[in-house]
């Protein structure tokens, strides 16, 4: 059976969106000339300042688009659905955002999105624009904690950028945004749930399945395989189960403060994650760590997958104040700018 989708053309339907997001926020986004799938902050590029540039496969909207603006990603390099960008896009976004001071490259850990972006730099490099990188590895399901460079970037992209980003505003160098980049990687975990599939606008079929009762824990946002598929339980239990794998890595002590996100895949309604989000502050009361930030909604979703994760950044007082830092962008505001 296929699924329904307001779309024209599947071949096209990142194209149309890209058109669409331009045409809605001008004010904060543009395309780079002769490359469309190359967008670049309005306000944000600036001589003497590093570059950040993010990006990789459409379908997790608000990822990666969301987060370009002043004070968070200069630059989003966009591919298909589900597949990283090549790497014109991506050179063209670094030479648009390009101070002076370096590029920074932040994406999730996907051997194409790896393959592609490293490309870019060496490309770069020939034109004397220093480009590095830093992967972000916080999806705790998808490797053991002795090989966390392995992992998955998910969900904690949204904290990772967001931090990355204001050490770019507040005109870090290179290497200290790289240093605070790959600090707030570490201290980002990640764990999900899905409880039904998503389906991609050029099949309009499920790209896997789960029964009418089941649901899967630590499944990846296109559809890789988790680590234990069940009966589908109560909110509660899930909520329990995903934050007990965190806590379990993260070695929080009383005292300690984080910031939470409680995520939607895509389909999830506010309703279910504010249910979740609950049990996340009953939880963390009970450990006596303190949430100093809290966000709930449609962050990084995959397509209309059901399900959610649960994100925590294990914050020292840098990484606060990186956090805190006003940013304006499309789809993500804080601070100043969110007032």
């Amino acid at each position: 059976m296929k699924t329904k989708k307001l779309i024209n053309d599947g071949a096209a339907a990142v194209d149309e969106m890209l058109a669409g997001i331009l045409a809605a926020h001008p004010r904060h986004l543009r395309v780079v000339e002769g490359s469309p799938r190359s967008i670049v902050a309005n306000e944000g590029p600036r001589p003497g300042k590093v570059g950040l540039v993010i990006g990789g496969g459409s379908g997790h909207e608000p990822t990666f688009l969301g987060f370009v603006g002043k004070g968070l990603a200069d630059a989003a390099a966009i591919g298909n659905v589900f597949a990283s960008p090549p790497p014109d896009p991506i050179i063209e976004c670094a030479k648009a955002v390009d101070g002076g001071a370096g590029v920074l490259f932040m994406y999730g850990n996907y051997a194409g999105d790896v393959m592609n972006f490293d490309m870019a730099a060496e490309m770069l490099a020939m034109d004397d624009i220093e480009a590095r990188t830093v992967l972000t590895t916080d999806d705790v399901a998808s490797a053991p904690i002795e090989q966390r460079e392995r992992r998955r970037g998910v969900a904690g992209n949204v904290f990772i950028f967001k931090a990355a980003g204001a050490a770019c505003d507040l005109m870090y160098s290179l290497d200290e945004v790289e240093r605070v980049a790959r600090w707030a990687n570490d201290r980002t975990y990640t764990m999900g749930v899905a409880l039904s599939p998503c389906s991609l606008p050029q099949t309009l079929k499920p790209n896997f399945q789960l029964g009418d009762d089941e649901m899967e824990i630590g499944m990846g946002i296109h559809g890789e395989p988790g680590v234990a598929r069940g009966p589908l339980k109560p909110a509660d239990q899930v909520t329990s189960e995903l934050l007990d794998r965190i806590l379990g890595e993260m070695k929080a002590e009383r005292g300690d403060r984080v910031a939470v996100l409680v995520n939607s895949l895509g389909s999830t309604p506010l309703m279910e994650l504010y249910i979740m989000m609950r049990k996340v502050k009953m939880m963390l009361d009970a450990a006596g760590i303190e949430i100093h930030l809290s966000l709930v909604g449609n962050y990084c979703t995959s397509l209309e997958m059901a399900g959610a994760s649960i994100t925590l950044m294990h914050l020292d007082d840098e990484l606060q104040r990186l956090i805190d830092h006003p940013c304006d962008c499309v789809m993500f505001r804080s601070g100043e700018a969110s007032r």
